[in-house]
């Protein structure tokens, strides 16, 4: 059985991830819950069918590895560093790696940052897009999507609204849509 490749994560209302620093204080909603959906984005259990966790080196060094003690965490780095506990340090391709655990039946969370995301968005591997979006412009700072991206065809499987906050779940379409 194959396991899904799933990206999930935050952007502002004109597509950054982060500010330039890489900050991400901002990520809240509006405080206000009258448009909640009955079925709100419930992180834990989306992890709970999480095997494996992709990140870049910086997110890392920010100590996010740590919010996922129980799951396989999947770095990818420019430098050799040997594993740790349940950290894999990853120099090389990572799609590829990442894509081989897919076959395994894993289903794995990219978690960030651009840099990596990008490699998987290129390679047009991603089975599922979960997208929150903050009610902030930024004006400048971290994209979620970089320049020169394959066309991919989504289409929108559900919404969730919380406090102010859209999360937008896409899947590839089976078909374009003429």
């Amino acid at each position: 059985m194959k396991g899904k490749i799933i990206l999930n994560l935050a952007i502002s209302l004109d597509g950054y991830i982060a500010t330039e620093k890489g900050e991400f204080g901002w990520i809240v909603g509006d405080g206000r819950n009258k448009l909640n959906t009955e079925e709100g984005h419930n992180f834990p259990k989306f992890l709970d069918r999480i095997d494996i966790v992709v990140m870049g080196h910086h997110c890392f060094l920010q100590g996010f590895a740590n919010d996922f003690p129980a799951k396989r965490i999947f770095v990818a780095t420019n430098e050799s560093k040997e594993d740790e506990k349940n950290i894999h340090f990853i120099k090389g391709n990572i799609v590829n790696i990442i894509k081989g655990e897919q076959r395994k039946g894993n289903n794995i969370y990219l978690f960030g940052g651009s840099n990596v995301i990008d490699s998987f968005i290129k390679a047009n591997v991603i089975d599922e897009y979960i997208i929150g979006i903050i009610p902030t412009i930024l004006g400048k700072g971290i994209p979620l999507f970089l320049d020169n991206n394959p066309n991919i065809l989504l289409e929108l499987d559900k919404y969730e609204i919380e406090d102010g906050i859209p999360l937008l779940h896409y899947k590839k379409r089976k078909q374009a849509v003429l």
